[in-house]
């Protein structure tokens, strides 16, 4: 809800340092000891190096989805959101996140904090899962720029084709799933 200055409160995010960034970050230091012990000074630099050099690569791509997951969440009303994509949405909701991932490009790092806003904003569990499961096996962008090319017409459009039905079985099977779940814990 918008105050009186027109602002919207700032939203409350999961703690910066939860148990999965605790874990990963114990992780690398554990793989960076090892590599340092193991392999000696030289290839723990080039690692380190290595990673670094992945890190500014990757981080505007992080940073652009982020800002863009941040302004859909600002911009799109909960209701909205929670009309087209949420638990009552049906199979349109199912069929707009297919759409949308098989459109979205680019890798993990664009797709996921994506996701996540389009979760926080009121989209159902099993419209993101949807998303996901169309963004992983029918990326348009993909198939365009390597299988295409590589592969041929007749192999790209017969994998699309019979991939085409996998995220809406993945957005039901997951809505079953919880349904179920939800059953059993009442």
């Amino acid at each position: 809800m918008a105050g009186k200055s027109g602002h919207r409160p700032a939203p409350s995010g999961p703690p910066l340092l939860d148990g999965s960034t605790v874990f990963f970050v114990l992780l690398a230091l554990g793989a960076g000891l090892a590599v340092f012990l193991l392999q000696g000074a030289d290839a723990f630099h080039t690692a380190l190096t290595d990673g670094l050099g992945l890190l500014l690569l990757i981080l505007p791509i992080v940073v652009t989805a982020v800002l863009v997951g941040a302004y859909v969440q600002a911009m799109v009303p909960r209701a909205v959101m929670e009309r087209w994509l949420g638990g009552s949405s049906g199979l349109r909701g199912l069929f707009l996140a297919t759409a949308a991932g098989s459109l979205t490009p680019g890798g993990p790092f664009a797709a996921f904090p994506l996701v996540l806003a389009l979760y926080r904003s009121g989209a159902a569990i099993p419209v993101c899962v949807t998303y996901l499961t169309s963004w992983s096996v029918l990326g348009i962008n993909r198939a365009l720029v390597w299988e295409l090319p590589l592969l041929g017409t007749e192999f790209t459009l017969t994998r699309l084709l019979v991939s085409l039905p996998l995220p809406l079985i993945a957005g039901l099977l997951t809505r079953l799933l919880m349904r179920h779940l939800a059953r059993s814990t009442r």
